[in-house]
């Protein structure tokens, strides 16, 4: 928490019940600036994370006090915020960063701490970091800790991301293999997530120049295995459901040759 003249600030380590929204956020609130003039303003990071209960002592707060104090509620998830929030507040949506944005500010971080960063390397920290810098910045200094040098198979490495050559292989495996074999290939991998996976699989199928009614039928089954796993079943028996998807794709393709 961090308390000045004019602001207060609340983040993610902060206590996010109701006692906190009747504490120091009401008490800061309900005071006057003397010798300065505009509003107060109070920055809840993560709001989303707070009670029903805080929310809605929060409201009353914000009705009451709208006069001399501004909030700015910063959330992951809108859908956590209750409505009665929602419609108190401009929204302003922030998506991800793009390539053009991440790379000066990575190369900022690089040059400053004295990273050793291969150009593969920096390729692979924008592209599993979906535009969020701070996932970025956690998985440079994660490699960096673990390895030294930052480049593509140590950052892939490091978080447990399949490369693009074990993508490859498994699409070949599934695709030509007879599905004991592939089955008994895929199984030798070790340390990757099935769910990282499906979703380097599921660009793939995008990029491939599948017929419109294969392509339809093999997401659908993408979707089901992604769904289903979620739902916490045997990855296992999901692994056998995508090699089986993707034979069933391939004789579909040959039968209609």
């Amino acid at each position: 928490m961090q308390i000045r003249d004019v602001s207060l600030q609340l983040n993610a380590s902060d206590d996010r019940g109701i006692d906190i929204v009747r504490g120091p956020i009401l008490s800061f609130a309900s005071t006057r600036t003397i010798f300065k003039k505009g509003f107060k303003l109070v920055i809840l990071d993560e709001a989303d994370a707070m009670t029903q209960d805080a929310q809605n002592a929060l409201r009353r707060v914000i009705e009451k006090f709208t006069e001399n104090t501004r909030f700015c509620l910063i959330c992951n998830y809108l859908s956590k915020i209750i409505p009665a929030l929602q419609s108190r507040c401009t929204r302003f949506r922030f998506g991800p960063l793009t390539p053009e944005l991440m790379v000066p500010r990575l190369q900022h971080v690089i040059q400053e701490e004295g990273v050793d960063v291969t150009e593969d390397g920096m390729k692979a920290l924008v592209t599993l970091s979906s535009g969020d810098m701070r996932r970025a910045l956690n998985i440079l200094q994660s490699t960096t800790m673990a390895f030294g040098k930052v480049t593509e198979e140590n950052v892939y490495t490091c978080t447990g991301h399949p490369l693009e050559s074990d993508i490859a292989n498994i699409l070949e495996w599934m695709l030509n293999q007879d599905f004991s074999t592939a089955y008994r290939k895929l199984k030798t991998l070790k340390g990757l997530a099935l769910q990282d996976i499906l979703t380097e699989i599921h660009l793939f199928v995008h990029r491939v120049d599948f017929p419109p009614s294969i392509r339809i039928q093999l997401l659908i089954k993408l979707a089901d295995i992604e769904y289903r796993l979620a739902a916490g079943t045997s990855e296992k028996i999901q692994l056998s459901s995508l090699i089986a998807a993707f034979q069933v794709t391939r004789d579909l393709i040959v039968a209609e040759a």
